[in-house]
C-alpha cells in the first residue's frame, strides 16, 4: 500500500473504533478499494469492483460501509447526477470544486483561488464561518455544446 492509502486506512481504523465496529477484513477491503480510486463512482461501481477483488463481499456490506466512509468525513457524497449519487473520497486530497456535463455525464474537477477569495470574502462581510462547501457548475463539456440543444427542432 502506498503511504496515502496508510493514511487513509489509519483514519478508517480510527473511525470504525470510535462507533464500536470492528475493523474486518471486508471493511478493508472496501475502504482499500474506494482509497486507490481517483474517479467518482457510484455505488454499483464499488460493488462491482469489490467483488472482482472479494465475490463474498455483500452489496449490504458496501452500503453500510460507504455510509460509515461518509459519516467519519473520509468519502462525500456529490449529487451529480438526478438519478443516482456519485462519491469521492477526500482524505489526503487537497479542495477542488466541480463542473458537469449534463448531457454526457463528463466531470471537470478544477480550483480557482479567484473563486475561494470571493466566497471568504462574502463570508467575512456576512458574519459567516464557513465549515464546508462545495461548489459545482452544472452545463454541457466542449464536446456536448457543439451537438444538438434540448428543445431543438420545436422538441423538449
Amino acid at each position: 500500500m502506498s503511504s496515502t492509502i496508510d493514511r487513509e486506512m489509519e483514519a478508517l481504523r480510527i473511525a470504525l473504533v470510535q462507533r464500536g465496529l470492528s475493523v474486518t477484513r471486508q471493511r478493508c477491503r472496501i475502504a482499500e478499494t474506494v482509497f486507490s480510486t481517483h474517479e467518482h463512482f457510484s455505488v454499483d461501481d464499488l460493488v462491482k469492483w469489490v467483488k472482482k477483488k472479494d465475490p463474498r463481499v455483500g452489496r449490504v456490506t458496501v452500503y453500510r460501509m460507504l455510509k460509515v466512509l461518509v459519516d467519519a468525513g473520509l468519502v462525500e457524497e456529490r449529487p451529480f447526477r438526478k438519478d443516482r449519487m456519485l462519491y469521492e473520497h477526500i482524505v489526503g486530497h487537497h479542495h477542488h470544486d466541480h463542473m458537469v456535463c449534463v448531457r454526457c455525464g463528463n466531470i471537470v474537477e478544477f480550483e480557482s483561488p479567484r473563486i475561494e477569495e470571493e466566497q471568504a470574502r462574502e463570508a467575512r462581510k456576512h458574519g459567516f464561518e464557513i465549515f464546508h462547501h462545495s461548489h459545482t457548475l452544472f452545463g454541457h463539456c466542449r464536446t456536448c455544446a457543439g451537438g444538438p440543444k434540448p428543445g431543438a427542432n420545436g422538441r423538449s
